[in-house]
């Protein structure tokens, strides 16, 4: 496998900061800490700058939030300066990484994403008649440290770079330690438990490590298993086969591999084989061979969401032209389903009325 050298000058190089710094800015400019960046922006990159050339760099504290939708999950934000340096590392090496990965994994790359997801899955349940769904429990808080800098390690022969790395994997250390369970994998001893684990939900680099950590378990399914029908979105994932048995098989194979090779455990109860005939529930939407269907807490979502967009409208809280955009964004994406029927239904339902009204 080819390692690369010499790439941490191009991290701290000010043309790709300054890159970094509009990514890490776009749609986030209306934000007070964004805005203390950008009036000294200059003064900040070349701070960043000198910390990055001198290895005096250390990640800030990360502010915790919880969304709910559609599950409770905890995000944890590092400050802006901290996103425009995660910005600048991804910059310089997802190009690498994005070589090493398979055709079928969706989540977090260029070119790919959600629908192109959506496309493929319907494409294999039109030609398979079995399904393997699998799930990764708690996928981020239980990401090994350990092992993802090793992995990371293979490729990146550049010590400054992977102590980088390893900086800001260990900056979120603890975040998530109140999402996880305990868990020994074989040959643990005592203290694994207290292995460093997680990655902060919202980081890119988070993201992108992902990709890296289960890109080990993409090519485990095409080159062990020999799969020709697989699709993966972040840790959501699908294997289809002719033969009902084999997907048994593999789904056996898949867990010793998960917590052997990189200590993670596939979800005890949504790991299940069934006919694609059934449906295929995947990323939002029920998969059939000649339509989809969007799940039913996707529409109960939306449907709440219009009820506080109702609620902030009459309350003088927002314009049309932002609930204009809201709604315009949930159509183009119901739309890659059978929805035009559920659409106009819930539009002609929906009336916004203003304060004085």
């Amino acid at each position: 496998m080819k390692t690369y050298r010499q790439l941490y000058p191009q991290v701290y190089d000010f043309e790709n900061l300054y890159a970094s710094y509009r990514a890490a800015r776009r749609a986030k400019r209306g934000r007070a800490e964004v805005a203390r960046f950008e009036v000294r922006v200059e003064d900040e990159l070349f701070r960043l700058q000198d910390e990055l050339r001198n290895e005096t760099y250390r990640p800030g504290t990360y502010r915790n939030f919880y969304i709910y939708e559609p599950k409770k999950r905890k995000i944890s934000a590092a400050p802006f300066r901290d996103r425009v340096v995660h910005h600048a590392l991804v910059r310089v090496i997802e190009p690498i990484f994005e070589r090493r990965f398979i055709f079928d994994s969706y989540a977090c790359r260029r070119g790919k994403g959600t629908h192109r997801a959506l496309d493929r899955c319907t494409a294999f349940v039109r030609r398979y008649r079995f399904v393997l769904q699998c799930d990764i429990a708690k996928f981020f808080p239980t990401i090994d440290h350990a092992i993802l800098l090793t992995i990371l390690g293979r490729t990146l022969a550049d010590e400054r770079i992977m102590r980088l790395c390893e900086r800001i994997v260990q900056s979120g250390d603890g975040v998530l330690d109140s999402e996880r369970d305990v868990h020994w994998f074989p040959d643990d001893d005592l203290f694994a438990p207290l292995r460093p684990q997680g990655l902060p939900i919202g980081n890119l680099t988070s993201q992108f490590w992902a990709n890296v950590y289960l890109n080990e378990l993409d090519h485990f399914v095409k080159r062990v298993l020999k799969c020709r029908a697989y699709v993966r979105y972040a840790d959501d994932f699908l294997l289809f086969h002719n033969d009902k048995a084999t997907l048994h098989g593999w789904l056996a194979e898949l867990r010793h591999f998960a917590a052997n090779r990189l200590r993670l455990l596939l979800h005890p109860t949504k790991c299940q084989v069934f006919p694609t005939d059934n449906g295929v529930p995947f990323l939002g939407f029920h998969h059939f061979a000649t339509y989809r269907r969007l799940k039913r807490p996707v529409v109960v979502r939306f449907r709440r969401r219009l009820r506080m967009l109702q609620e902030e409208y009459a309350a003088g809280r927002i314009d049309r032209e932002k609930i204009g955009a809201s709604i315009q964004s949930w159509c183009a994406h119901a739309a890659h389903g059978n929805t035009y029927r559920l659409r106009n239904q819930i539009l002609r339902q929906t009336v916004f009325s203003p304060a004085h009204v």
